[in-house]
């Protein structure tokens, strides 16, 4: 079952957009939200997008993230997952919050890889400031596929397979999130995983 697209207002994502927003505002919208995960803030040279996700925005995300993990822990893939981490830079004019983003090494100054719903469509090119922001592989579901977008020479190029987790499997991933009972979903990704180990 592939979730279908909302139709009512109550499940889609609640997007408002402003313009003219410096990035000293942004910087205190940011400090007046403190840790709480909504509104999302997407930043790029000026626009100021702010999102609050649907319940199924969530669940795909939080469904999306929880498969990924455990495909690392059993490929024993060493991934440090860093959440909705908000990753800014002031020089590029580029702020956002990624569903789940995930970086290699302890050490790190942006993530390796971020992961993005589009339940509703965004009203910044989420893309755009991933590429400011040099972040080198991002992932997008949307309507049921993981489309992966590697940075090559400072631009995104949609790519079959993932660079930076070489041997994910993206249609296992986007298979398990048709199935609507989240820990079966993940119960199911699991033993199928297992049964194909090397």
């Amino acid at each position: 079952m592939i979730l279908p697209r909302p139709t009512a207002a109550s499940d889609a994502d609640q997007i408002i957009v402003l313009h003219g927003v410096t990035w000293t505002e942004y910087e205190v919208l940011l400090a007046v939200r403190g840790e709480r995960s909504s509104p999302r803030l997407t930043y790029l040279e000026g626009e100021l997008e702010l999102m609050s996700p649907s319940r199924s925005h969530e669940w795909i995300k939080k469904t999306l993230a929880r498969l990924i993990e455990l495909w690392a822990v059993e490929r024993r893939v060493a991934l440090v997952g860093l959440g909705s981490w908000t990753v800014r830079s002031a020089p590029k004019e580029r702020g956002v919050e990624p569903d789940a983003c995930y970086a290699l090494t302890e050490r790190h100054d942006r993530p390796d890889l971020a992961v993005e719903v589009v339940w509703t469509v965004p009203a910044i090119d989420r893309l755009e400031v991933y590429r400011g922001l040099g972040v080198p592989e991002v992932w997008l579901w949307e309507e049921g596929r993981l489309h992966v977008h590697a940075l090559r020479d400072g631009a995104y190029v949609e790519v079959d397979a993932s660079v930076v987790l070489p041997g994910a499997p993206l249609a296992a991933f986007a298979r398990a999130l048709e199935v609507p009972d989240q820990a079966r979903a993940v119960v199911e990704f699991l033993d199928r995983l297992r049964a194909q180990a090397p």
